[in-house]
């Protein structure tokens, strides 16, 4: 009876492992199936026309050291309508010091918003400024961000030649070689942004990124904006969009991804995955995805949104399937499939191997032999960490907590000559629209469905 019972445990946490890996890495190389989808993720060439105008909301808490370098950089760009809403918390004098400095040197480019909630965190900070945001399209950037100076132009022409609702640009985490976990950390970014979410837009249900976002402001403001609770604002917004019906463009183009650097610990990196996970968890809770229109982008959803459950029970799995085939009485034939994983695994780092790669080749960078062996020895290592960080996401949802743990930076991917002062473009104003003037009191978060438990589109905000 007991090795019964351990032969169909092997039997069907093997075939489950191996189901979950190899979709994955389907998934994962979507962008390259073809040389016809492989051209169609980047921006395509634009008219020359700007004719949108655009809101930058770039939220910083605690981020004095790098947020001028952000600033400089986002004054160089090259559309000329665009503001910068610089919004610091009321008990943060150093980022605030920072921010007025800023603000003073370009006053009509960039301007100051102080959230002062009780409670902080990054949806709350973007609500705050949302009323404010004189933009026809607002987009999201964070404090650390090194923004191409040219990629309003390429967002501008992606909405008026698609007609979407949404565009999300590329976001390339750069410094690989300051240490083991960061040379995985972005080549996952460069799966991810190069290729799985061009596959989510196409199946219309899309989790947005964090920053280098554009949204519609109307269509933001019918939306009610970032829920307020969620420590996956941004997943949490895509969902409610794709479940509204928005139309969603994913464009990636190397020379014009948003930088960024990878979190300067390990345990940084936890915490930073243990927030989006939790934050995955909470929107699969709201169920927002059950209004999607078919039965296969619910289906997507619920594995997507589940991520943090599978990476969780992965973790779990594996050393004890391993264990359960190696030192108990099973079937010769049983054991050799609790190995059927490791081919997906294999498989896995043959195409991360291709990926660095072309990282490399594409921007420019040297990859050194030693780089591809910490990618392959470092690799059960990061596995491990982001099976952590999901186990402990599911053990903090069930507890209740949802504190907002911040994520440090410190300009670990900004290069020498992005560091030096530089100039602002020339202003062109942006059309007035009515929006609410800016008081010293609190402001509430924006009014709308998200002060419910559910946020909806309402009806007609969509195209």
């Amino acid at each position: 009876m007991l090795t019964t019972t351990l032969t169909l445990f092997v039997t069907l946490t093997s075939l489950a492992l191996f189901g979950i890996a190899s979709l994955t890495l389907w998934w994962q190389m979507y962008a390259w199936r073809t040389p016809e989808t492989y051209a169609a993720t980047h921006f395509a060439p634009p008219d020359g026309g700007r004719e949108l105008s655009f809101s930058l909301l770039l939220p910083a808490r605690h981020e004095k050291d790098v947020l001028a370098a952000t600033v400089r950089q986002l004054l160089r760009t090259e559309h000329p309508r665009y503001e910068i809403l610089l919004i610091v918390g009321h008990d943060d004098p150093g980022t605030r010091a920072v921010a007025e400095l800023l603000a003073a040197r370009a006053p009509d480019r960039v301007r100051v918003i102080v959230d002062r909630h009780a409670v902080k965190n990054k949806p709350r900070a973007l609500n705050t400024a949302l009323p404010h945001c004189r933009g026809e399209v607002v987009g999201v950037i964070d404090a650390e961000d090194q923004v191409d100076a040219r990629l309003l132009t390429h967002v501008d022409h992606t909405f008026r030649t698609t007609g979407a609702d949404v565009v999300q640009g590329g976001v390339q985490l750069m410094n690989f070689q300051s240490s083991w976990y960061s040379l995985r950390n972005c080549l996952e970014y460069f799966f991810w942004f190069r290729s799985r979410l061009h596959l989510q837009a196409a199946k219309g249900f899309i989790p947005l990124g964090g920053n280098t976002v554009f949204v519609r402001t109307a269509l933001l403001r019918d939306a009610g904006g970032w829920d307020p609770d969620c420590l996956a604002e941004d997943c949490d917004l895509g969902v409610r969009l794709s479940s509204g019906g928005a139309r969603t463009v994913v464009a990636y183009d190397p020379m014009l991804v948003t930088r960024e650097e990878t979190p300067g610990s390990l345990v940084a990196l936890l915490k930073q995955r243990t927030r989006w996970n939790q934050g995955f968890l909470q929107v699969y809770r709201k169920r927002d995805w059950a209004e999607l229109p078919t039965f296969s982008q619910r289906m997507l959803a619920r594995y997507t949104l589940a991520t943090p459950f599978f990476q969780a029970f992965t973790g779990l799995l594996v050393p004890v399937n391993l264990a359960v085939a190696l030192w108990a009485q099973v079937h010769l034939g049983v054991t050799a499939l609790s190995f059927l994983p490791a081919l997906t695994c294999v498989m896995t780092l043959v195409f991360e191997g291709v990926g660095l790669h072309d990282f490399g080749r594409q921007y420019e960078s040297y990859v050194r032999p030693s780089d591809y062996v910490k990618l392959v020895l470092g690799g059960p290592a990061y596995q491990l960490l982001l099976a952590a960080a999901a186990l402990r996401a599911v053990w903090r949802e069930c507890l209740g907590r949802s504190d907002w743990e911040l994520t440090p930076h410190t300009g670990a991917h900004l290069r020498p000559e992005e560091t030096a002062p530089k100039e602002a473009a020339p202003v062109r104003p942006l059309p007035v629209q009515p929006t609410p003037q800016p008081t010293p009191q609190p402001t509430p978060p924006v009014p709308g469905p998200l002060s419910g438990t559910r946020g909806k589109v309402r009806e007609g905000a969509l195209r």
